[in-house]
């Protein structure tokens, strides 16, 4: 059986700490916990977790920094960590600071245990996560430059228009149901379309997808 994945959880609020740790799956183990920023950063020196699940708005901050997560994340910069923000917030310029300052990906804490411990592992394997709708906010800021283009035509081509619209919508994050939604079709429908895009282009699963939708400017 493959280890677990040691993580650290920073949030100042000491219930929210508790729930999570019960939440996250078998995979996971809390290796410790902080509630602020002068705490945080000698815990995750001495631990050294694989991923810190971290609140972006936290007290103690020393900086013109007022939400804490990016002093947080600076500081621990010689710790060989990824950081995955967990926030109430779901504002451009908390996602937009947070992941200027080295987070792996941001999710909401509307998310499900494990929708959370889903996201650590990609984390953990290098994959870039975001809840959905905040995936516009990080390529606004960091990948529109003008004059960039998308992916090579060819890629493209191999898929349906239906396909790409599905395509874009699960790299973002979105779930089955969500995409049945926004485009008015049935979840079995959903799930014949994301079967088509992994296998036309050779991916084997979403994360792998929004890797490649995220390195052609598609999100």
């Amino acid at each position: 059986m493959a280890e677990p994945i040691r993580v650290v959880i920073v949030d100042d609020h000491s219930i929210f700490r508790s729930g999570l740790r019960s939440d996250l799956d078998d995979s996971i183990a809390v290796a410790g916990e902080a509630s602020d920023v002068p705490s945080a950063i000698p815990v995750i020196a001495r631990e050294r977790p694989e991923v810190v699940l971290l609140d972006v708005h936290l007290p103690g901050g020393s900086g013109a920094d007022a939400t804490g997560g990016e002093e947080v994340i600076r500081g621990s910069a010689s710790v060989p960590t990824r950081f995955l923000a967990l926030s109430v917030s779901d504002a451009a310029e908390d996602v937009v600071r947070v992941i200027r300052a080295g987070a792996r990906g941001y999710i909401t804490k509307g998310s499900s245990g494990i929708e959370v411990s889903d996201a650590v592992h990609a984390v953990a394997g290098g994959d870039a996560v975001f809840s959905p709708r905040l995936a516009g906010f990080v390529l606004d800021a960091f990948g529109a430059v003008a004059g960039e283009t998308a992916a090579a035509p060819d890629e493209l081509d191999r898929l349906s228009a239906r396909e790409q619209e599905v395509m874009r919508l699960i790299a973002r994050g979105y779930s089955y149901k969500e995409v049945a939604a926004e485009l008015y079709i049935s979840i079995k429908t959903v799930e014949t379309h994301v079967s088509a895009v992994l296998r036309k282009l050779q991916l084997s699963s979403r994360h792998e997808l929004t890797a490649w939708a995220s390195e052609r400017r598609l999100l």
